[in-house]
């Protein structure tokens, strides 16, 4: 997760008085750490927990909504299990969510657990999607390629074993979600499953929770040439969010 990328997402929310907080993952954007590697998502967890409790005690009272992407999606919908967590949080945004994933081979679910022990850090050369288109829009494909803060090389085996397991635990768990959450997603993704969200929705428990389907779109939704469009539908749930909220008060 490189949270410099989201610049202009961040300035459309600033628009609309939203105040916005990012966090780089440790090994990713400008955290300390090997470049792509990710000894535990659990750790990401607990970092986002610890960033939660910095920002609300910074707004004491102020409404938060938290937004995740990809695996970020998945650590989003994971800390949320953390009562602690969701007590914090107004809602969530999940774009592209890592729910359901399926190795690039099938020999990666097996050798995965042993060999994220014995050599954690490796470049699973077979686990490479940068050939997979993520946006239709090829200026937002040269910049994210070019940025050095973005790693988009292979996978490295520890990173690509959590990326299985908090997902397979996710999957687990749909019934047991009760965050308000709006998940959405493009129908082409090539990269995560979109009726793995589709799943979600239908399964979860929450109160309050929103889908979302874009037909024909890719991967990296708020990188796609419908950004704005797809930014202010995620405004457009806040906004409903926190009016019914206000109504209930």
């Amino acid at each position: 997760m490189c949270s410099g990328r989201y610049a202009d997402f961040a300035r459309q929310l600033n628009s609309y008085n939203f105040g916005v907080y990012a966090m780089d993952w440790i090994g990713h954007g400008g955290s300390d750490g090997l470049h792509g590697y990710v000894p535990s998502l659990d750790y990401v967890v607990a970092d986002t927990g610890a960033f939660l409790e910095k920002i609300n005690r910074g707004h004491p009272g102020i409404p938060c909504f938290l937004f995740g992407h990809s695996t970020g999606g998945a650590v989003v919908l994971k800390a949320t299990s953390y009562p602690q967590i969701e007590m914090m949080l107004e809602g969530i945004i999940l774009t592209s969510p890592a729910l359901r994933v399926t190795p690039a081979h099938p020999i990666v679910s097996a050798v995965a657990p042993l060999f994220s022990l014995v050599a954690p850090r490796y470049q699973f050369k077979g686990s490479h999607k940068r050939g997979i288109p993520v946006s239709r829009d090829p200026a937002a494909l040269v910049a994210k390629y070019s940025d050095p803060l973005v790693y988009t090389g292979p996978m490295r085996v520890r990173t690509g074993h959590e990326i299985l397991r908090i997902s397979s635990y996710l999957t687990r768990n749909f019934k047991s979600v009760t965050v308000p959450f709006f998940v959405l997603h493009g129908t082409a993704d090539r990269v995560t499953d979109p009726l793995a969200s589709q799943d979600l929705y239908n399964a979860a428990a929450s109160e309050f929770k929103d889908i979302k389907l874009y037909d024909g779109f890719l991967h990296d939704l708020l990188f796609e040439p419908e950004r704005e469009e797809i930014g202010q539908d995620i405004i457009d749930w806040m906004e409903k969010k926190l009016s019914l909220g206000s109504l209930k008060m």
